[in-house]
């Protein structure tokens, strides 16, 4: 009943035309027959560990080239790309691949290379799960690899990232623009509210935890949807996935709201009228980077982004350490004392730390990936640390510097006639541009695996879906351009059930019969949490979003 990803996605079809061409069916000498006995062989092998089977069968492709780089190479949609193979930068496992269900019989990774210093403990995905290559097929796939491996130019193709590579994707993923709000969040908070951001640490990482125990718990598991099917079904497959692709668009959203913000601070007396129509600039710089982000969504292949975006870690350095300079050298100061707690704006403050964890979409595709899953704790120690650190500390710095002024952005705080600023603020500029298209990708994909198979060679549809998200992603920030507010709801609404309930209710269900006491109530303790927080930060950011429409 549900189509595999071939019938549903035209990148996958465009490379077998090409592979058809150079190689054609004729090729086989007269085994088509052992071909298609090992097809149907192959599909039942498969069938019993299968768990992505069913909508949406794009996730770990489309998650893994959002949270890694892989090597550069560059397509518009509906032109052949030359190659999807490469090595990368930070985590070359973390590549583009398809999983076997996603991919049709005849396109499957057969040939699994074996590393014989790879670790006896070492996890097997579903892509060890193939049976061997018949030899009727073994010459054409041969010829298959030496073609991929000419275009990659002789790279090697590692499928395993150390830790090192680990620590960085993490740090890649939790580290994003939630930063630029924890003194914002400090002051709705007060002081006090701090020991929410650490809270918060403790439970994501912990849950992080759980969700390493549920894809150890049966063979096959890989992503977070899968993790839901295991513990509830197809529905609970497609809960999670909405919740995440969701939030993903929320993202995009706080993007579009990030550059009109700063842009407009860089250049306040820009402005556009056409006859009767006005743009101030706030809306003209959201409008101007929706322009400029569409052709980004269009390009097929947007591992040339994924290498920028992998500077979103020195991004974030750099942009605390402008602050730092700001406050030290520049001679703001850190003089503001601030206020011990604020009650009535502590649950935006809640939505706001919850927003700076929301990195569990990715942290089973980095699980799955290391090459010694075993150190995935301390992997998941060393990011959540670092990542922490990064947040109280420009919480307090941010706080103690602009006090009760202190904006949802610190850069639109910061003096605009200081050079530390304008490197603070043209980083910050800069940086979602080359996520946006990475961050809305998943999305799309998911979408056009819901393209009619009558419809694949039409490569419209999927360039109307990713303009149809785009234009929507700005008509929502015109709506509510308040930065702070919609990162709070997100942090509120999404990122607790990502977080920190879905995690522990998934392991709960997996696990059941198998988990101790302590853990069982652990676990409804963190979900307590996740419900109240998620209750009162929803409301309270709702509700204040109604009153700044209103006013």
């Amino acid at each position: 009943m549900n189509n595999s990803a071939s019938d549903h996605s035209f990148y996958i079809e465009s490379e077998e035309e090409d592979d058809e061409k150079e190689f054609p069916k004729g090729e086989d000498n007269g085994n088509e027959s052992d071909s298609s006995d090992y097809s149907v062989e192959n599909q039942q092998q498969n069938k019993p560990s299968s768990y992505n089977t069913s909508w949406p069968q794009s996730y770990r492709q489309s998650i893994d080239l959002y949270s890694s780089v892989p090597s550069p190479s560059i397509g518009f949609l509906g032109t052949p790309t030359l190659s999807r193979l490469g090595s990368s930068f930070l985590s070359s496992s973390l590549t583009r691949r398809y999983t076997p269900e996603s991919l049709p019989v005849d396109a499957r990774p057969f040939l699994v290379p074996v590393d014989d210093e790879q670790p006896p403990q070492q996890r097997r995905s579903s892509h060890t799960l193939l049976p061997p290559i018949p030899p009727s097929r073994r010459s054409s796939i041969l010829r298959k690899d030496e073609k991929a491996s000419r275009v990659s130019h002789e790279h090697p193709i590692s499928r395993q990232s150390s830790n090192a590579q680990a620590v960085l994707n993490g740090i890649n993923v939790l580290c994003g623009v939630g930063i630029l709000s924890t003194p914002y969040a400090a002051k709705e908070g007060g002081w006090a509210g701090l020991s929410i951001l650490f809270l918060f640490s403790v439970l994501s990482f912990y849950t992080g935890m759980l969700l390493r125990y549920c894809l150890d718990s049966k063979p096959g598991l890989e992503t977070y949807p899968d993790i839901g099917f295991a513990a509830f079904g197809n529905p609970g497959r497609i809960a999670i996935s909405i919740i995440l692709y969701v939030e993903l668009y929320g993202c995009c959203i706080e993007y579009i709201i990030l550059e009109s913000d700063n842009l407009s601070s860089l250049f306040p007396n820009a402005h556009l009228s056409l006859g009767g129509f006005y743009m101030n600039p706030k809306v003209l710089f959201a409008v101007l980077t929706t322009l400029a982000v569409l052709p980004t969504v269009w390009l097929r292949d947007l591992t040339v982004l994924s290498y920028i975006s992998a500077g979103g870690v020195i991004a974030s350095i750099l942009v605390v350490i402008c602050l730092f300079w700001v406050g030290l050298v520049d001679g703001v100061g850190f003089e503001r004392s601030g206020t011990t707690l604020n009650l009535g704006t502590l649950p935006v403050a809640i939505g706001l730390y919850g927003y700076c964890y929301s990195g569990h979409a990715v942290f089973p595709n980095i699980y799955t990936s290391m090459a010694n899953p075993s150190q995935y704790p301390a992997v998941l120690l060393a990011c959540f640390a670092i990542c922490t650190l990064m947040y109280a500390g420009v919480a307090v710095m941010g706080y103690t510097m602009f006090g009760e002024s202190t904006q949802s952005q610190f850069t639109l705080n910061m003096p605009q006639d200081l050079v530390a600023t304008k490197i603070a603020l043209w980083t910050t500029v800069v940086n979602p541009f080359t996520k946006y298209a990475l961050t809305i990708m998943p999305v799309a994909m998911s979408l056009e695996e819901l393209i009619p198979s009558s419809h694949l060679k039409s490569h419209v549809f999927a360039i109307l879906i990713r303009t149809g998200l785009v234009l929507s992603t700005l008509g929502l920030a015109l709506t509510i351009p308040f930065f702070g507010l919609v990162m709070s709801l997100i942090g509120s609404l999404l990122t607790m059930l990502v977080t920190l309930i879905l995690p522990c209710a998934c392991f709960l269900s997996i696990l059941r019969g198998r988990i101790t006491r302590f853990q069982g109530a652990l676990c409804i303790i963190i979900i307590t949490v996740g419900v109240i927080s998620s209750a009162f930060g929803t409301y309270s950011a709702l509700s204040k979003i109604i009153e700044n429409l209103m006013s």
